[in-house]
């Protein structure tokens, strides 16, 4: 008996590991020679119905686990494959670019309630300060936070489990490893509460928003204040804010941001309510809470114009608070050369109004006695707008 034991064992010897495969692959060949299953069927249903046929024409005693296992796996490879297609599974490449874009701008923009409203109430102007998360795990989480080192071992041996595995199996070790990434933040807000500002509209309604003015070499009005109308940054966040606001100083006669509100108004009135009447009009259906899609009807059927929502977006961030910033500055110019010192001042001859001789009013020429053209801007981008 010990001989022939021994026999086998040299003979198993001297195979070669392509024999022993070659061995491997006849003997599954053989478990599995029941199983005649057709990839050209892409849909679970008409796998299903395979399937279904398989199992019909397949022995009793040969529906053993592993044959199981193998039909399942075949089921399951059309579901995974609409899955990627659909972008439901997660690889870790696609993963890392998910997260980056859930923690982008336009990834925020489309969670808030307020949609791009909702970022600006944050008073912040910078997209790149939002493209990765502030949160992460560190070193100290680690040693202090209970149970989440044991967490991160789990993490790694399951992503490691995850690298070997096939099928069905494979695509359920990473959902697990996703849901338990998710888990790990979870835990850490559990244990350190982070603060957050609730009160940003209600501290900028207390603000004390005195500042200093001046003129740069460049005739260029620039102001000191922490919330002024000469930033269009500035104007954004209170035309977000406008309503709230308003309704928080309604009564404050001590409030600066009441009476910067009411000078913002009047701003408006004179920049967009008669020169650029769609323009006035978006900014008081924003204000008013509504929606892009819904603008652009309301546009379309008073002006028969139809903006794209990206184009309205772009008109409500960035065209109407310059304009309004321009009407600001030269609002405040026309103020200080006639009140506080005297200025030069020169009259259109194409309008025939009188204006500040200022780079904000007339363009530069140096052949000119004065050294503006004697034509205003306004007139000037009129003639242009008009060819």
């Amino acid at each position: 008996m010990n001989t022939e034991y021994e026999d086998a064992l040299d003979a198993e010897d001297e195979l070669s590991v392509e024999d022993i495969e070659n061995q491997i692959q006849q003997e599954e060949e053989k478990e599995f020679e029941y199983i005649k299953m057709d990839y050209s069927l892409e849909t679970a249903e008409e796998r299903n119905e395979k399937v279904k046929e398989i199992i019909a024409n397949t022995p009793p005693e040969r529906l053993t686990p592993r044959y199981l296992d193998k039909l399942a796996e075949y089921l399951t490879q059309p579901i995974t494959k609409q899955e990627r297609k659909e972008k439901h599974i997660l690889t870790e490449n696609r993963l890392v670019t998910i997260n980056k874009r859930e923690t982008s701008y336009e990834g925020l923009v489309g969670k808030l309630e307020n949609g791009e409203d909702g970022l600006y109430n944050m008073i912040i102007n910078d997209k790149n300060v939002l493209l990765s998360p502030k949160v992460e795990i560190t070193q100290e989480d680690l040693d202090t936070i209970p149970g989440l080192k044991e967490l991160r071992d789990i993490i790694r041996q399951v992503e490691e489990e995850a690298k070997w595995a096939t099928g069905k199996r494979k695509y359920l070790l990473k959902k697990q490893v996703i849901e338990m990434r998710q888990q790990q933040y979870v835990l850490k807000n559990s244990f350190h509460q982070f603060i957050y500002s609730r009160s940003t509209v209600k501290t900028l309604a207390r603000l004390d928003l005195s500042e200093n003015v001046w003129v740069d070499a460049e005739g260029e009005v620039h102001s000191s204040g922490i919330v002024n109308l000469f930033e269009p940054a500035h104007i954004v966040a209170l035309l977000c804010n406008y309503s709230v606001l308003k309704e928080d100083t309604w009564n404050k006669f001590d409030s600066d941001m009441r009476w910067m509100l009411i000078d913002l108004e009047n701003i408006i009135n004179k920049a967009l309510k008669e020169k650029h009447p769609l323009y006035y009009d978006l900014l008081i259906y924003k204000i008013d809470g509504k929606q892009n899609a819904e603008i652009q009807q309301l546009l379309l059927n008073k002006y028969g114009i139809k903006h794209s929502v990206e184009y309205i977006s772009a008109l409500w961030r960035n065209k109407i608070p310059k304009l309004i910033c321009d009407q600001a500055k030269d609002n405040w110019l026309e103020w200080h050369f006639t009140f506080e010192t005297k200025g030069k001042w020169k009259r259109c001859s194409r309008c025939g109004q009188i204006k500040l001789a200022h780079n904000r009013f007339f363009s530069k020429n140096n052949t000119s006695k004065d050294g503006f053209y004697s034509i205003c801007k306004e007139c000037r981008n009129k003639g242009r707008k008009n060819k």
